[in-house]
């Protein structure tokens, strides 16, 4: 059985780069509110899958509530105009911290916490039972 976290550090690297390439997708080629609400959650994915790289022993739940609140202290940053004038003299600091505050990127936020701690539970287990079963002689 390989070591879990040997194997879920490359899973979780690809992860991240799927996820960048799907939200920079839809942030730049699908216009509309729910594009943007879906381009949110993705960011909050990607930031539960960076810290759950960084953090390999850190629990699943952990690693959502953490990556919640930070994707939320940046939003909430927003409101301060410092993410603003960022995006004003580093124009590609906008991709990362915004420039306007928006009450439902943090819904958006939410949905992607619960959704990738969901889907990360679930491989999980569904890895375990196929590592776990027995072998037939």
């Amino acid at each position: 059985m390989p070591s879990t976290l040997t194997s879920r550090r490359p899973a979780l690297l690809l992860a991240a780069v799927l996820t960048v390439a799907l939200g920079l997708v839809i942030h730049f080629f699908v216009p509309g509110d729910l594009a943007s609400l879906i381009a949110d959650a993705l960011y909050m994915v990607l930031v539960y899958l960076v810290l759950a790289f960084i953090l390999p022993k850190a629990g699943r739940g952990w690693i959502a509530l953490a990556a919640f609140a930070l994707s939320a202290a940046i939003e909430l940053a927003q409101l301060t105009g410092v993410p603003h004038q960022l995006a004003v003299s580093f124009p590609p600091s906008r991709l990362i911290f915004g420039t306007t505050f928006s009450a439902l990127d943090l819904l958006a936020y939410a949905v992607g916490a619960v959704a990738i701690f969901l889907a990360d539970h679930a491989l999980a287990r569904t890895l375990r039972s196929t590592w776990h079963r027995p072998q037939s002689e």
